[in-house]
């Protein structure tokens, strides 16, 4: 008679969730941690160099943007608040002002964001990772 364990399938191990997701916050390799995730500015390697983890797999696609413009629009929709509150600026110093903000907070997030989304798919394995 076959026991339960010669006919179960094999689960996979679990990934660490809050470790790849650091990885792909600081742009790294989710397995490794010490090759680089993305080249240009979000272009995604087709593997690591480091431990050749495979990177074409992931489905990253709007997703990325859509977080960076809910954090940023969010962060700035609140400071603006504040400021115009608080110091009452001229109404054009703090449109010129936060809309430099706004791209700037967005350049810097964006990336980060996309690398842990790739992250989570990695940590998950969504798409044949």
């Amino acid at each position: 008679m076959s026991t339960m364990d010669e006919t179960a399938p094999a689960t996979p191990e679990q990934r660490d969730l809050k470790a790849a997701l650091k990885k792909g916050a600081l742009l790294k390799c989710p397995n490794c941690g010490q090759g680089p995730l993305l080249h240009s500015y979000l272009k995604v390697h087709d593997s690591c160099s480091h431990c050749s983890q495979p990177f074409h797999h992931q489905r990253a696609d709007d997703g990325p943007a859509y977080f960076t413009i809910l954090i940023v629009g969010h962060l700035l929709g609140f400071a603006m608040h504040i400021v115009w509150s608080a110091f009452r600026p001229d109404p054009i110093t703090l449109a010129v002002s936060f809309s430099i903000g706004a791209v700037l907070a967005s350049l810097l997030l964006l990336p980060r964001i996309k690398g842990m989304l790739i992250a989570l798919q990695w940590a998950k394995r969504m798409h044949g990772f």
